[in-house]
């Protein structure tokens, strides 16, 4: 080894010893006859100072410039009491320079590591590499590989087999955009990349493995946004005889567990997590994943308007009204910001009332009697603020929100020394698109309805229930499972009111029809996102912080330059031709 410890390792402890360290230039300092340098790995600092009465040591520490790759030898000595760093774990001792060897220069880095400045996204991710020597990054990264090793820890003692489900698939669309990969041994064949191991871990049941864990890279070729990725990480679980609760009672515990150990510093909610239907968390928060740390619930107001005098609401099918305690504070601006935020989620517009004042179209086009029942049936006071949501369920509610988290923030309403878990459960089987009407699955295909709701996916679709669940962290969604159907003809049932014709199901799904004719056991699952689970126990705005080598926004790789266009002899082999745009 080069090095007897780390830059994090000495202690006064250690007070007389003899060390060599090896390590990165994160500071110099001339102090006038003494050379101090912080050197740095990925264990921490340690302050090496250099004496003048050692001129050929002396010589090179006038030349090293930031991240040079120095090893060092010398004598650990206790710093003088009014020397001493508290807020660093090496700061109670420093290293007395005998030998100093330049094992690598540097070029100036093209921003600063030694600092968390501000540096735009393009530049850091180009120089990722030096991205990743800042102390933040570090910090992420590292508990990044704890959350993984805590989740395989805990996955395995509850007997949990991990199985690695290949990269290479066969295409089966389910909606998102999949990456091609051409094989050179069959022309004009291709492989997929799978945007999910799903039909693969239905197969291990089938194939009796019974518990199935997996942490799984993922592919998907869309739009991105701060939480999406082309490729990306999941940790999913699958299990044969059980049943919804079975499912969401382990990852409880996995998420108990992470939660204790990587963050002590947040406070759990509720033990154990509470639950909220699809339909009541619309109903109540106008979001699918409500964040629970603070209050803001909505108020249905629907009959109460009819007769409100203000035709928006009086021809509504819903109307939502949701009181912010002194909300009345809110500046005109910032009710335009949350306009165009409601309308940007496809709202036309944001109808509010100030409580106790004579203003706003909603107050002067409705009746006296409806604005007294609207502050009875809200609770409002005199300072408060009422923000409505008027139109098609779900629809026409979802804006609202919007608004309500964005209030929240800007109110400072939620106490971030608690983290809010809920289960969400029973989201419909079929939602219909508001554009074009087709009818889809609201999660994939494999979904199982409820037995009492089986008889309504032909009669009312729309109507049925699935038995699914959401994971939600503070308003993040953090993933979501079901149990599947394993009989053959309640797939078939599923896949009529899809429109999926019994060609197309076997072209697509022959390989899990089949399975199925076999003995498919009951079975259920769920996955999560790893990369946005980081995120959040990190603190980070985005997942491409907890991410090593992330793409861009526009799934571009700045750093090694990818995609970048295949030579002319290479496409030929794979029997491709490039069109131009």
């Amino acid at each position: 080894m080069l090095r007897s410890h780390t830059c994090g390792e000495l202690r006064d402890s250690h007070d007389g010893s003899e060390v060599t360290l090896c390590g990165w230039v994160h500071r110099r300092r001339d102090h006038g006859g003494l050379i101090f340098i912080d050197l740095r790995d990925r264990y921490g600092f340690t302050q090496i100072v250099i004496p003048p009465e050692n001129k050929a040591v002396f010589s090179v520490a006038e030349t090293v410039r930031p991240e040079w790759v120095l090893k060092v030898t010398g004598t650990v000595r206790k710093r003088q009491a009014d020397a001493v760093r508290e807020e660093n774990p090496t700061g109670a001792i420093e290293l007395l320079v005998a030998s100093i060897d330049v094992l690598n220069e540097a070029k100036t880095p093209p921003f600063e590591i030694d600092q968390e400045k501000e540096v735009g996204e393009e530049i850091r991710l180009e120089y990722r590499y030096l991205d990743l020597r800042r102390e933040r990054m570090q910090r992420n990264i590292v508990m990044r590989h704890k959350l993984m090793g805590l989740i395989r820890e805990y996955f395995y003692g509850e007997g949990f087999i991990e199985v690695e489900t290949p990269i290479m698939v066969k295409g089966t669309p389910e909606g998102s955009r999949e990456y091609l990969v051409p094989s050179r041994l069959y022309p004009g064949n291709f492989y997929v990349l799978p945007q999910s191991p799903q039909q693969l871990k239905q197969l291990l049941m089938v194939s009796g493995l019974d518990r199935y864990f997996q942490i799984a890279r993922c592919f998907r070729d869309e739009d991105q946004r701060g939480d999406r990725q082309p490729e990306f990480t999941q940790f999913e679980i699958e299990m044969s005889f059980c049943t919804q609760d079975d499912v969401m009672k382990v990852m409880e515990g996995c998420f108990l567990n992470i939660t204790k150990e990587l963050r002590p510093d947040k406070k759990i909610q509720n033990e154990p997590f509470p639950r909220l239907t699809w339909h009541d968390a619309l109903h109540t928060y106008g979001i699918d994943k409500p964040d629970l740390r603070f209050d803001l619930k909505f108020a249905d107001v629907t009959e109460l308007a009819k007769d409100s005098g203000f035709g928006v609401f009086s021809n509504a099918e819903t109307v939502k009204a949701m009181c912010v305690p002194g909300g009345g504070s809110l500046s005109r601006k910032d009710i335009d910001d949350l306009t165009d935020l409601a309308q940007r989620h496809g709202a036309k517009g944001l109808a509010w009332v100030r409580v106790g004042e004579d203003a706003g179209p909603v107050v002067k086009n409705s009746t006296p009697e409806f604005l007294a029942a609207l502050d009875n049936v809200t609770g409002a006071n005199a300072g408060d603020i009422i923000f409505f949501a008027a139109g098609q369920f779900p629809y026409d509610i979802e804006p609202l929100g919007q608004v309500r988290n964005a209030v929240a923030a800007k109110l400072q309403l939620i106490d971030e020394s608690i983290w809010s878990y809920l289960w969400v459960t029973d989201f419909p089987m079929f939602e219909k698109s508001r554009e074009s009407g087709a009818l889809g699955a609201m999660h994939h295909p494999f979904t199982r309805p409820h037995d009492d709701d089986i008889g309504l996916m032909k009669s009312d679709p729309l109507k049925a229930r699935s038995i699914a669940y959401d994971l939600v962290l503070n308003g993040n969604e953090v993933g979501g499972g079901s149990m599947r159907i394993h009989e053959p003809k309640l797939q078939k049932e599923a896949f009529d009111v899809l429109g999926i014709s019994d060609e197309d199901a076997e072209r697509r799904f022959g390989h899990l029809l089949k399975a199925f004719q076999y003995g498919a056991p009951p079975h259920g699952g769920i996955a999560m996102g790893l990369d946005r689970v980081c995120m959040l126990f990190a603190g980070e705005p985005n997942i491409r912080e907890v991410i090593a080598f992330p793409k861009d926004q526009k799934a571009k790789d700045l750093m090694l330059g990818a995609p970048t266009p295949m030579p002319e002899d290479q496409l030929k082999e794979l029997h491709i031709k490039a069109l131009e745009d």
